[in-house]
């Protein structure tokens, strides 16, 4: 029988674990960092996940149809997804980007032959480098959009399909991958649907696994004063910062079952490091987030009470849009 796909839609999920054994030979760690490789999907991220899981519920709730044009907010990822996974499915997108999208990634969204827009197009977060980015102003205004030029919103960040998706995909592949046997789930979150929807589902199968957060450091926030001009790209503070900055999909499920039972700050360059001696190690060549989500599973990694027991952490995408920054440069060149 042929295993010839219709669409590349239909090759979304089911990416393997690998276990980063040589890093943990080489530096004597006794607990087991397994990575959930994101970056096999087709577009070569997870945000294709949230990419099939918005056009669904949209079809479904009979707001799109073949012809469609979808907008939404993205630093890259979700907006490559979106194009992929839409133009396979008969829809078009365009992007708003925010700052500090790569180059690489603008060459992709040329290569899509998207209409980009920039992220200071919203008027309602125009001066968001003085106050912050407000995430609700941010949604009130590509809603705003959506409305008056007859598009639809993808809505990544508030879409409880976002979530809802990694629950019942991410989380049991993860399960069933590891015959039940996880002890520690690591994440970053950028929307955080795939740390909300796969730790509620581990949670319910494991009432005692630890779900971790992470989160850029200070001093790699373009906000900080302590800025050093390195960034984990995609990711948003989820912990001690006012509510209104926290990604819309925690504040939602704080109820459903969702919760932090840690949250560990990366700094950029400390990510920055573990990219490039993994790459070398393991020959993993992971983007900053991944980098980032990697270095806080190691940290556990090497607690005495973490011997034995199964880390699992999400790798979202590689190293192959960020060539043009610091991540795979030599610190004393990174900016």
């Amino acid at each position: 029988m042929s295993r010839i796909h219709q669409s590349i839609a239909e090759l979304v999920g089911n990416t393997p674990l690998v276990e980063l054994s040589n890093y943990q030979k080489k530096h004597g760690i006794a607990a087991h960092v397994i990575g959930k490789l994101e970056y096999l999907n087709p577009s070569g991220s997870v945000k294709d996940r949230l990419a099939l899981a918005l056009i669904e519920d949209a079809r479904a709730k009979g707001q799109i149809s073949e012809g469609s044009t979808l907008i939404d907010v993205t630093s890259g990822n979700t907006g490559i997804s979106l194009a992929s996974i839409g133009h396979a499915l008969g829809l078009e997108f365009i992007p708003y980007l925010e700052p500090g999208t790569t180059q690489e990634r603008l060459d992709i969204f040329n290569g899509f032959g998207l209409d980009t827009h920039s992220f200071t197009d919203i008027e309602e977060i125009a001066d968001f480098e003085e106050k912050g980015l407000v995430i609700d102003d941010l949604i009130r205004g590509i809603t705003r959009i959506a409305e008056e030029q007859g598009f639809h919103y993808a809505g990544q960040t508030v879409n409880e399909a976002n979530q809802e998706f990694h629950y019942r995909t991410t989380g049991p592949e993860i399960w069933e991958d590891t015959d039940g046997r996880v002890d520690y789930f690591v994440a970053a979150a950028g929307t955080a649907g795939t740390i909300v929807g796969t730790g509620r589902y581990l949670r319910e199968q494991n009432p005692d696994v630890t779900i971790v957060g992470v989160q850029a450091a200070d001093s790699s926030r373009p906000d900080s004063e302590d800025f050093t001009g390195n960034i984990i790209d995609g990711t948003l503070p989820v912990h001690d910062v006012p509510d209104e900055f926290v990604p819309t999909l925690i504040r939602s499920n704080l109820e459903n079952g969702f919760a932090f039972d840690e949250v560990i700050d990366v700094q950029a360059e400390e990510a920055y490091r573990t990219a490039q001696e993994t790459a070398k190690t393991d020959g993993l060549f992971l983007g900053t987030s991944a980098a980032a989500a990697l270095t806080a599973a190691l940290r556990i990694a090497r607690r005495p009470e973490a011997e034995g027991r199964n880390i699992v952490v999400i790798y979202p995408d590689n190293g192959f849009k960020y060539l043009s920054t610091g991540l795979y440069k030599p610190l004393g060149d990174a900016a």
